[in-house]
């Protein structure tokens, strides 16, 4: 067979397999490691301290639960319901509307690319320290300082938006096409046309699919927050887990799961229109 130009006879590729090296060279060590692993594990599980009476007790109760929510009520605490309900969402979508506005600055700002070290800094901290702080944690600080309600779930929620929001757009700014940026560059166009013509296009459509997650997310976690007083169904839910009201914590729940579904497929549906 004649090869042509530039055609290499060798086969770049090997035709032997081979081992990969090892991370663990010694064999003692190759054994001691998982016998260690082993060890602990069963350490572990025995420090658990686990009690067979309160484990069938626990699982009693768990029927009765499941008994509840195969059973649901919708009409003995609707009014509850229906004040929850409210709540949550309306703390969802203005948590959400405001964190999006806050965090598109932000991003900005803590994009390597785009900002100065100083103004990367401040906003890499802010984007850090909404990311470290679990919203229930944010949520039990912020009603200690205003109180139980809506507003201490609303600055949760939107507290924790920034952080998420502005991380992920930060991090597409960034994986932006260089190209298109330092051609609009060249053209003498002023920090905010940069953004507008070269940065938004790019970025907008990630934008919309994050900021439509971001709000399933919230009202998710509107139901979790609610449970230290921050508002929404989630005090609902707990009143009446408290009050072993197992049935109509099984319509809340069916209602939370209906609702998530619901933002989840239109969520994919508008996705899908503005791509």
């Amino acid at each position: 067979m004649t090869s042509s130009p530039g055609y290499c006879s060798s086969h770049p590729y090997p035709r032997h397999w081979r081992r990969p090296p090892q991370l663990i060279t010694t064999r003692r060590w190759r054994l001691a490691i998982p016998l260690l692993a082993l060890t602990y594990l069963i350490l572990a599980l025995g420090s658990l301290e686990v009690d067979g009476a309160r484990l069938m007790e626990g699982l009693s109760r768990g029927a009765r639960f499941v008994q509840g929510f195969l059973q649901p009520d919708f009409t003995s605490r609707w009014h509850d319901i229906r004040q929850g309900l409210i709540e949550s969402l309306t703390m969802t979508l203005t948590a959400t509307v405001v964190g999006v506005l806050v965090s598109i600055p932000i991003g900005v700002g803590a994009a390597r690319n785009l900002s100065p070290r100083p103004v990367y800094m401040v906003c890499r901290s802010v984007v850090a320290i909404s990311r470290s702080l679990q919203e229930i944690i944010i949520a039990i600080f912020l009603v200690a300082m205003f109180g139980f309600g809506p507003f201490a779930g609303f600055l949760t929620l939107a507290f924790a938006s920034i952080g998420f929001v502005a991380k992920l757009l930060a991090d597409d700014i960034e994986e932006a096409s260089a190209s298109q940026i330092e051609a609009i560059r060249a053209t003498g166009a002023s920090g905010l046309q940069l953004i507008h013509y070269a940065i938004q296009p790019q970025v907008m459509p990630r934008l919309i699919g994050l900021s439509l997650y971001r709000l399933d997310i919230n009202f998710r976690e509107s139901a979790v927050i609610g449970i230290v007083g921050a508002g929404g169904i989630g005090a609902t839910l707990n009143t009446a887990i408290d009050r072993y009201e197992y049935d109509s914590a099984g319509a809340i729940l069916l209602i939370v799961i209906a609702i998530v579904m619901f933002a989840e497929y239109g969520s994919s549906y508008l996705r899908k229109t503005l791509q």
